[in-house]
């Protein structure tokens, strides 16, 4: 993924827009104690059970693929997922 032609913001705004409210996080202690300095957490209904979901991850690269794959994983229209994922 080059994030230099992906705008996180358009992202961002379009997973809230479809109802998960998204939050991705660095945290430098994190990333000297486990390596995994980057939290991405999801919360929706559509979710299941508490409704959220969070990952522990080396890169944002890889916070924004788990976040595609799961979202095309729940019911409904994610098309607007395909502008992201062709940013790989």
């Amino acid at each position: 993924m080059n994030l230099n032609s992906f705008s996180l913001a358009d992202f961002l705004q379009d997973v809230s827009a479809a109802g998960v409210k998204i939050m991705i996080k660095i945290d430098h202690e994190r990333s000297r104690a486990r390596g995994k300095p980057w939290t991405v957490l999801l919360a929706a209904p559509q979710l299941g059970g508490s409704g959220i979901v969070h990952w522990d991850l080396r890169t944002l690269e890889e916070c924004i693929r788990v976040v595609v794959a799961r979202l095309q994983e729940l019911p409904g229209d994610w098309d607007l997922l395909g502008l992201y994922v062709a940013a790989e």
